[in-house]
């Protein structure tokens, strides 16, 4: 694979998390200076302020990876993998639009919980691809499953 290619694929990932992660940000823009802001949340709560950085390290590690899967198999060898990290990144943007979009909380639970089982899906079958992919992979799990519990625990005390 040429070096052009190479960095053009790197690009086009990069661009696509991007673009997920500003959309996706755009809509919980409408309720976290509001609606987001009058609902019980637990202690374990973090500061709004770290969600945009945290989001944005796991975006930027979640296109590394599939670009490093791409690179190794292309679009028609690694077809299950590029399709699983492209059905994650439509449940990912869909998660903001159930719970700060439409506010719907339980909703946004059992939306988490199908992302989660996708995003540990497509961790697997990268690393099998690509080590380091695999690994890029596995803060992005850590933080869903803990979105995932607060997720819950919002639900329970709203």
């Amino acid at each position: 694979m040429s070096r052009s290619r190479d960095l053009i694929g790197l690009a086009l990932f990069l661009a696509v998390g991007i673009v997920v992660l500003a959309v996706g940000g755009r809509v919980t823009a409408t309720s976290v200076g509001t609606w987001y802001q009058t609902i019980n949340r637990p202690s374990f709560n973090p500061p709004d302020w770290v969600f945009a950085p945290v989001w944005t390290a796991l975006f930027i590690a979640m296109s590394v990876a599939a670009w490093r899967v791409w690179r190794v198999g292309g679009l028609t060898a690694c077809r299950t993998e590029m399709g699983l990290y492209a059905i994650q990144l439509a449940f990912n943007l869909g998660w903001s639009v159930v719970f700060f979009g439409l506010r719907q909380i339980g909703w946004g639970f059992v939306e988490m919980v199908v992302l989660f089982v996708l995003i540990v899906a497509t961790g697997l079958r990268f690393v099998r691809i690509d080590r380091i992919a695999g690994w890029l992979f596995a803060p992005y799990v850590a933080w869903v499953a803990y979105a995932l519990v607060l997720n819950g625990a919002i639900w329970v005390l709203n």
